[in-house]
């Protein structure tokens, strides 16, 4: 009765290899039980879905644990979980992944992993994200264990700052990563982000693809740099979006309070 119950979600769907052996490494810590996305909802952020009906469906156990799949988003799956799924039972830990590709820089905005793990953040949970830098529905994910293992055990015992959840990326590479940093998020965007096509009736439309540019690739405290050189990297993230003052331009300062 005293093990700590660990809720785990992700963005790309139950049946995504990475949540499986997220949930497989977790066993041994305490009850696990999954929700998440009935299909891929990878760039969903912290979506939620208004205008539609949710759905839970119990699915085949994962080895002895329970799996659920919802109709909806990263955030749609926590939540339904808190509320429902999980009969007023308050998780100890969220963790979300294994991502399939990197959340590192500006992918955490974007990231439906990061989403669940921010909404477990927003419960005042002490959550997670895991992500590995290959895409592959068949990755690899056994180098990535031991940091999760080890990452988890220390969150359980020690729990984490209130508003604050992490951001963890792992590269992929021949040789297993060996070391892993606290580092914080590279700043970088993405350029020539849609191609554009013509289909058989004459319309055009749009793909998303894209190169990531970091702008600064020479920083040796960033997520990125960290995963350029097999690194781990863990960037502590804030669910609070308020911009501190000392980074205000100084006209807004005076600007403000305004009265018509």
């Amino acid at each position: 009765m005293n093990r700590p119950l660990i809720l785990v979600s992700n963005d790309d769907g139950y049946q995504a290899k990475g949540v499986r052996e997220l949930m497989k490494c977790l066993s041994s810590k305490g009850e696990v039980i999954g929700v998440c996305p009935d299909a891929p909802r990878s760039g969903q952020s912290m979506a939620l879905t208004v205008n539609a009906p949710l759905r839970v469906r119990r699915e085949d156990d994962v080895e002895g644990m329970e799996m659920y799949s919802v109709n909806g988003t990263p955030v749609d799956c926590v939540k339904l979980a808190v509320y429902s799924v999980l009969k007023g039972r308050r998780p100890d830990l969220v963790v979300a992944g294994i991502n399939h590709g990197s959340n590192a820089s500006i992918n955490v905005v974007y990231s439906g992993t990061m989403g669940a793990a921010f909404e477990g953040c927003a419960f005042g949970i002490p959550s997670i994200g895991f992500s590995l830098t290959d895409h592959d529905p068949k990755a690899d994910f056994a180098p990535c264990l031991p940091f999760v293992d080890a990452l988890c055990d220390a969150v359980l015992s020690n729990g984490l700052p209130g508003g604050v959840c992490l951001n963890v990326n792992i590269p992929d590479s021949k040789i297993a990563p060996e070391e892993m940093r606290l580092v914080r998020a590279c700043k970088g965007n993405w350029s020539d982000e849609y191609s554009e096509y013509t289909d058989p009736q004459g319309h055009k439309f749009y793909w998303l693809t894209g190169k990531f540019r970091n702008d600064e690739p020479e920083a040796t405290d960033t997520d990125q740099w960290c995963l350029d050189n097999g690194i781990v990297s863990v960037v502590p993230c804030m669910l609070d979006r308020t911009a501190p003052d000392v980074i205000l331009p100084s006209w807004l300062n005076s600007f403000l309070p305004y009265k018509a």
